[in-house]
């Protein structure tokens, strides 16, 4: 079982229970999913493009991408309905936490010029929104294999409507906020 995994059931999960008062420890906010998306426009153009990125992704999170395709046909932009515009993987369980440790630990301090993240990810729901901006910040990506410099977006679905909530078990789980 990963260590964030660990930490969640024995240390944090106690401590929001006693925190928010809450007698029923499934009541707690916890990570449900984290969806990781990348958009490749040239992809409905040139299909090898797809293949590159998806190698790509697959390395970065452990798990094949599903292929987002347009739902209707743009003329402006010559993009046909259903032709491949993007990338995403849903993470859930081991791999979930095993990719928030990294992300959290490894890539976001990784990043250039890094601060911390944000505290206006959030989207109202207790979910939080965050784009890498180059996919060379993880440390399993092969900067040789790489066309091009790409960013991904990552979404954290928590089980909560609080952002208040989320906040605090985003900073238990070790996300590095933005000091104020």
């Amino acid at each position: 079982m990963s260590a964030l995994r660990e930490k969640f059931k024995k240390d944090i999960r106690p401590s929001l229970a006693e925190e928010f008062k809450l007698n029923n420890l499934l009541a707690v906010p916890k990570v449900v999913k984290v969806v990781v998306s990348i958009g490749v426009k040239e992809g409905a153009k040139d299909k090898s493009v797809i293949d590159k990125v998806k190698s790509q992704i697959e390395v970065v999170t452990g798990q094949t991408p599903r292929i987002c395709r347009a739902k209707k046909s743009i003329a402006a932009f010559s993009l046909g309905k259903g032709s491949p515009i993007g990338l995403a993987v849903t993470l859930r369980g081991k791999r979930m936490y095993d990719f928030l440790e990294r992300l959290f630990t490894i890539v976001l301090p990784r990043t250039r010029d890094f601060q911390g993240v944000p505290l206006s990810g959030f989207d109202g729901r207790g979910n939080y929104n965050l784009g890498v901006s180059e996919l060379i910040v993880f440390p399993e990506a092969d900067f040789a294999k790489f066309d091009r410099t790409r960013g991904l977006q990552i979404t954290i679905v928590t089980d909560t409507d609080d952002d208040k909530k989320a906040e605090s078990l985003f900073r238990k789980l070790g996300m590095p906020f933005q000091k104020l």
